[in-house]
């Protein structure tokens, strides 16, 4: 009892005597808006010195694609109350967006893009791409995490894309020109400093049109369908920033109902985590590891879901060479800094990408199945630029140790994962 009541006089005087803030200011930002600074921040002036909380506000500020690095001061002022000071340094922002890969057996894909990622200096992120994958397409794209506050934002998608997809038939192998045209829209929500949420549905439709390779009955050579898209999106990251480095955890689940308007490409549904956990190796050191885990709707079909492909999992793999109803994928790789000036570094990498998939109609055998396993060790080299944002030019080569394995490069801008 005589515990409980030192504790609640301590706080009491605790509080009575924590400096009140009377005034906060930014400084050192050139783009970025003092007025979103201050909106964002949960710090606010009448409220009393909370270190924690400054700091907190400080890592938020650093997530921004807007900065490159951000800090805090505290000045007392003659009246016993104090000032905070944020230090806001500025990212540019402006800039391309580039993914190219080939394999051993000459392919050879490109996606060219400009973004701005601090349009008006509001955090606020638009632009667009071209992609040229034996097919030419398009994409616009829009995302405003604070537009209507602290808490609220919305993001807009289009794309227009057109690829050639292998199908795999009982028979063999068949070639189609898929286009995929689609219109989303998402609700923006950040309940608080670790956890985000996402909702949203958009409209598209899927144009298969049947090129060469074996054939079915049962798989018609050309057909077109509608379909209507609910999606769901929950994030939690705990994850520190400080300049190339990273250190934490984050974790991404994304849930998805697709409504057909076709029996040929059945409703279905789809869900995957992203797990991902950063840590500092020493003083240059960095390693990073992603596992996905993924199940849909286990559908006997040859358009399933989860595709096995350079850009998004198995880097020196090949695009789009199998697919899957189920995936587990674990990609890890220690990242050297062996350069690292005041703008300038550059880093090594080595890494190990792994994966095995659920064939559509099977079962969870499939996943030991020595045919459906992928290894990818590989090399590669990253050329950053501190003061732009995500202005990391990748350089990977992947090389398979497993059965029909493949090899090939991978470039692109910002780390794999």
């Amino acid at each position: 009892m005589r515990i409980g009541i030192l504790v609640i006089v301590f706080l009491g005087w605790f509080t009575a005597n924590a400096q009140q803030i009377t005034n906060i200011k930014v400084q050192e930002n050139n783009r970025t808006k003092t007025s979103f600074v201050l909106n964002l921040v949960t710090t606010q002036t009448g409220s009393s010195l909370d270190s924690v909380q400054l700091q907190k506000d400080v890592d938020q500020l650093k997530r921004l694609a807007g900065v490159s690095h951000a800090y805090y001061q505290v000045e007392t002022n003659t009246d016993g109350t104090c000032t905070v000071i944020y230090g806001v340094q500025d990212n540019f922002t402006l800039l391309p967006q580039l993914n190219v890969y080939t394999t051993n057996d000459d392919e050879f894909a490109f996606r060219l893009g400009l973004y701005e990622y601090n349009l008006f200096g509001r955090n606020i992120a638009v632009g667009g791409f071209y992609q040229d994958d034996i097919y030419g397409s398009f994409g616009l794209n829009f995302r405003a995490p604070n537009l209507f506050s602290r808490k609220f934002g919305l993001a807009l998608n289009f794309q227009d894309l057109t690829t050639q997809e292998p199908v795999f038939l009982t028979q063999g192998t068949a070639d189609y020109r898929y286009n995929n045209t689609s219109y989303e829209i998402q609700g923006l929500y950040q309940l608080n400093f670790n956890h985000k949420f996402a909702l949203g549905f958009s409209f598209f439709n899927e144009d298969y049109q049947y090129l060469n390779g074996a054939t079915e009955s049962s798989v018609p050579q050309q057909f077109n369908v509608d379909k209507l898209l609910f999606k769901g999106i929950y994030e939690y990251s705990n994850v520190a920033f400080y300049y190339q480095y990273r250190d934490g955890f984050k974790s991404m689940l994304n849930l998805q109902y697709v409504r057909s308007s076709d029996g040929i490409l059945p409703d279905f549904v789809i869900g995957w985590n992203d797990a991902i956990y950063y840590t500092r190796v020493g003083s240059s050191g960095n390693w990073a590891s992603r596992l996905r885990l993924g199940l849909a709707s286990n559908d006997d079909s040859p358009f399933a879901p989860f595709a096995v492909d350079n850009n998004l999992n198995i880097r020196g793999v090949g695009n789009t060479i199998d697919r899957g109803t189920g995936v587990i994928v674990l990609n890890t790789e220690y990242r050297h800094t062996l350069i690292d000036k005041d703008w300038f570094v550059l880093q090594s990498n080595v890494f190990v990408d792994s994966g095995t998939w659920r064939n559509p109609g099977g079962d969870f055998g499939d996943f030991g199945d020595s045919q459906n396993l992928r290894v990818y060790p590989g090399v590669g080299v990253r050329l950053i630029h501190k003061r732009i944002f995500n202005a990391v030019f990748r350089i990977d080569y992947g090389f398979g140790i497993t059965e029909d394995a493949t090899n090939g490069f991978v470039f692109g801008i910002g780390q794999y994962f």
